[in-house]
């Protein structure tokens, strides 16, 4: 089976090597996207799965703008493929290109659908605190991810996972499910796809930087979430208090990793969200949390910052940031601003 593979993210690559290893599988071209500038001389990179099929030997490979121009319908017309495979490209497909290969496009989409069509559905299943989710593959339609589904595969959500580690997980049960389908496929033993349900449809937007900022008033389980959710991109933050803000420094620290404090002193019922309840400096065996670094009043309990990196400078536990920086316990607030 001829196949043109697109994508542009370290996933794609994972599903891309996958392809790779089925023997009656032959990738005959990959677009992906252009290279952009990265890096602290901005020197023109680029992406991972292009790094990637480079590594591999692949030199047919364009990187347009827009995939469904002139020149790329060309091209991939030139590269005469049975299906055509998508895995988070980040262009749309119009109806020519959808129709060009004879068994149609293909994409394997990082959620169960039709629960969390879009651009971000790993973070929006860990932030919606689901026990677990999956991978479809899917046949593209010209809707957003609403095509028939092909197969799916389902993946727990633990409940230390960040979003990084389960883009992980999915990216490599996606490779799996993906390579089987088309294997499949071309023996003409797939089963008939399935349609989605529409009543269950939901979307999952693509994320802003500002996304990320801490909104201290809300539950501490959902602002617990969200900080792991949020890992590595686009990433959680609060700002210091006014006080430990120099000139060109806006007191922005990101928030890395946290714990859940549940038993709450009787001193902290009834604090603003974002006070800073307590400075943890050191390891205590008669405390129900086991970490350093300050806990923070959230709506209902508290949360204790593990990890956090300030604004220009490195990351480092809550004791060295706490050694740094003198917080004033039941008086200072990190703020959502």
């Amino acid at each position: 089976m001829r196949i043109v593979f697109m994508g542009s993210s370290s996933a794609s690559a994972t599903c891309l090597r996958a392809i790779m290893r089925e023997q009656e599988l032959s990738v005959v071209g990959v677009v992906t996207q252009p290279d952009r500038p990265a890096g602290r001389g901005k020197a023109l990179t680029p992406c991972a799965c292009k790094a990637f099929a480079m590594s591999r030997g692949i030199t047919d490979i364009i990187t347009p703008e827009n995939v469904n121009d002139p020149a790329s319908m060309a091209q991939i017309y030139a590269w005469r493929p049975d299906v055509v495979v998508v895995v988070a490209f980040g262009q749309f497909l119009k109806q020519p290109l959808l129709e060009l290969p004879p068994f149609g496009c293909v994409n394997c989409h990082f959620s169960l659908l039709p629960k969390y069509r879009g651009a971000s559905p790993v973070v929006a299943a860990l932030a919606a605190g689901d026990g677990f989710t999956g991978v479809t593959v899917m046949r593209m339609g010209i809707g957003m991810d609403d095509g028939p589904i092909l197969m799916q595969r389902y993946e727990p959500i633990y409940s230390d996972v960040t979003g990084g580690g389960l883009m992980d997980e999915l990216a490599i049960a996606g490779g799996v499910a993906l390579a089987k389908a088309l294997v499949l496929m071309n023996n003409g033993r797939l089963p008939p796809p399935v349609a989605q349900n529409e009543e269950y449809a939901t979307y999952a937007r693509k994320l802003k930087k500002t996304d990320g900022l801490i909104d201290w008033s809300e539950p501490v389980l959902a602002t617990e979430r969200k900080i792991r959710a949020y890992s590595p991109w686009p990433g959680s933050y609060t700002f210091l208090p006014e006080r430990f803000r120099r000139k060109g420094n806006s007191g922005r620290i990101a928030v890395v990793r946290a714990q859940i404090v549940n038993k709450m002193e009787s001193a902290w019922i009834g604090q603003p969200p974002g006070t800073v309840l307590k400075n943890v400096v050191s390891l205590a065996k008669d405390v129900p949390y086991r970490g350093t670094g300050p806990i923070i009043k959230c709506r209902d309990t508290a949360l204790l910052l593990m990890e956090l990196k300030p604004e220009g400078g490195s990351l480092m536990d809550g004791a060295a940031f706490l050694r740094g920086r003198k917080l004033i316990e039941l008086e200072d607030r990190l703020l959502s601003e």
